[in-house]
Order: C-alpha cells, then sequence, then structure tokens
C-alpha cells in the first residue's frame, strides 16, 4: 500500500499514453499540438512493468489519458493489459471522442469500465468555436448508442468559460433530465501560458456549486476510488453533476492520485515543482524495484497545490493536465 505523509492512501493512477491530440481547444491547444510526435511514448512492454508495479503497490483504479488516448494505436492492448492486471478493479479512459462511434465497441470489450468525454457545450457552434472541430454530433450519437445498450458509466467533461457558461449549464440541465450521464464542470485553472485567458474567461465552480445547492441538488458521498469531482444528484433528473474546483481549500485533502506522463515521468502533484523519471526501471522491467521506488517517492508527496497562490509548479498548459 502506498500512504503517503498526511495518511492518504494512492490507489488510482492517471496514465497518460501519448501527448499527442487532434484538436486544438482555445484553452489548451490553440495552435495544435506542437510537440515531436510518438517516439518517446512508453511502450506497451514499460507500461506493463509499470502496472504490474502499481497494483503491487495497491492501485486499484487506472485512468488512460493524454493528448488524445484513442490516437495510439494501441490503445485496446493498453487497456487490456490493465484490466488483466491483478488488482485493478476499474479502467477508465478519458477521451475528446472524436473516434467514439467506431471504437466504443473496441474499448468496452477491451476492458473499460468507465469513460469520460469531453463536451464543453451542446451547442455545435460553440463546440467548434472552442475545440476548432465539429465533432459533436458524432459524440452525442455515440453516447445515445452507449445508453441504449445500458451502458450508463459516463461523463462528460466540460471546462467552464465565463461566457459560455450560462448556456452551458442550462443545457446541460435540460440534457440530463433523462439520460443517466454525469457531467462534471472543470474550473478553469491558471498554468505557466495562459495568463490572459485566465483573468478573462475564468469563473468560479464555487457559484455554479451554490446555483445547484439553492436549486436542490444534494451532495453524493464520495467512494474511495472517486477522482476530485463533488457530485450532486437530485431527485427530478436521471443524471447527475460534479464539480471539479481545484481552487477550493480542502480540494487536496483526499487526493488518492498519481500520475504518470508519456514519458515515464511521475508527479506526485500535478502541480508540483518536479517529476521522477522512472524510465530506469520501465527499460529493464524492473518491476520489484519500481515499486521500492515507488515506496521512497510518496514519502516526498506534497499536501496540497499552490495554484491560488499563481503558482502553477511544472504545468505550462492545460494539455499536461490529461483529463
Amino acid at each position: 500500500m502506498l500512504l503517503d505523509p498526511f495518511a492518504r492512501r494512492i490507489a488510482y493512477l492517471r496514465l497518460s499514453v501519448t501527448d499527442l491530440c487532434n484538436y486544438r481547444c482555445v484553452y489548451c491547444l490553440p495552435d495544435g499540438y506542437q510537440g515531436c510526435g510518438t517516439a518517446d511514448d512508453l511502450t506497451l512492454g514499460e507500461i506493463t512493468t509499470l502496472v504490474r508495479a502499481f497494483a503491487a503497490c495497491g492501485t486499484e483504479k487506472i485512468r488512460l489519458s493524454g493528448g488524445e488516448p484513442t490516437l495510439r494505436r494501441d490503445i485496446t492492448d493498453i487497456i487490456r493489459l490493465c484490466a488483466s492486471t491483478p488488482g485493478i478493479q476499474k479502467v477508465a479512459i478519458t477521451t475528446n471522442g472524436h473516434r467514439l462511434q467506431q471504437i466504443y465497441p473496441d474499448l468496452l470489450a477491451a476492458g473499460v469500465n468507465q469513460i469520460n468525454l469531453s463536451v464543453d457545450s451542446f451547442r455545435a457552434d460553440t463546440f467548434r468555436a472552442l475545440t476548432g472541430k465539429n465533432s459533436l454530433p458524432g459524440i452525442l450519437a455515440a453516447v445515445e448508442a452507449l445508453l441504449a445498450q445500458g451502458y450508463n458509466h459516463l461523463k462528460l467533461n466540460a471546462l467552464l468559460m465565463r461566457d459560455s457558461a450560462p448556456e452551458l449549464l442550462a443545457d446541460t440541465l435540460a440534457y440530463l433530465k433523462t439520460r443517466p450521464v454525469t457531467m462534471r464542470f472543470i474550473e478553469l485553472m491558471q498554468t505557466g501560458d495562459n495568463a490572459a485567458l485566465y483573468h478573462k474567461a475564468h469563473i468560479s465552480a464555487a457559484a455554479i456549486s451554490a446555483r445547484l445547492i439553492a436549486d436542490g441538488w444534494q451532495e453524493r458521498e464520495r467512494s474511495p476510488l472517486a477522482g476530485p469531482a463533488r457530485e450532486y444528484r437530485h431527485p427530478d433528473y436521471a443524471g447527475s453533476i460534479g464539480i471539479i474546483a481545484p481552487y477550493e481549500k480542502t480540494f487536496c485533502t483526499r487526493c488518492n492520485r498519481l500520475r504518470v506522463t508519456a514519458t515515464g515521468k511521475m508527479h506526485l502533484c500535478l502541480f508540483a515543482d518536479l517529476n521522477y523519471d522512472l524510465r530506469p526501471w520501465l527499460c529493464t522491467g524492473d518491476v520489484a524495484g519500481l515499486q521500492t521506488e515507488l515506496h521512497r517517492l510518496i514519502a516526498h508527496k506534497p499536501e496540497r497545490h499552490y495554484l491560488h497562490e499563481q503558482n502553477p509548479g511544472m504545468m505550462q498548459h492545460l494539455a499536461q493536465i490529461g483529463g
């Protein structure tokens, strides 16, 4: 078991499998992906070593993210590997959904337990303005197809932006009336490169939470493997709403996560000033050695981030967050 200095049990790994992304979201990569391609991404063998070591240390949930994880040709192999590893109870994936209509049967067959989709607006023109893509109809069609099959483990992610938040909330409430999915509103965070956008577009997630509570929505108790969202339900709605509020004072109190990048760097905190290279153990297949290293490093996990002090650590842009 991995236990940090603040008695938080770490049982959740967020693994980026590629930095590549095919969207141009205004809040993330407005000029498109500018990296060096996939040559240095973790191999399937390295991911095998990583997953086995984390599982041996008590990890029970893995979320695959990016970039856009479905751009990897072996994404179903990665899912299958995670799902078949003893100790791993849940495999989730965060995707922009551009190929979901075509590949969701393969994702489910490989062992995905939960799908998170980026849906920043339910209106095609707003969605296109935010993401640079016209893919909203296909994404929503895929959601309907999954729901028709009885698959209810769906979460839709939307970044809160000041100008679009009112229409987003209204459209969300209409959408959730009859659909058993979770809509998660994510508060815009200031990173190394987005100060101007942050000051122009930021809206406090607390204001949305207050509105929900005033309208009769009630907060649900979170499961031990849940992420950072506060989730709200209402008896008149089939779906639920999650709020991810990183500037909330208690945001870090229940942190249960570690993050590993597509090149094998581990972040003890997403907004810390350091990361740690796991590649020496991954490239040699040294599961036992990596377990020892994880137990050593967890002693350095910080109590909280310093976003409220305008310090995003190493996080230069939102693409590094991985959904």
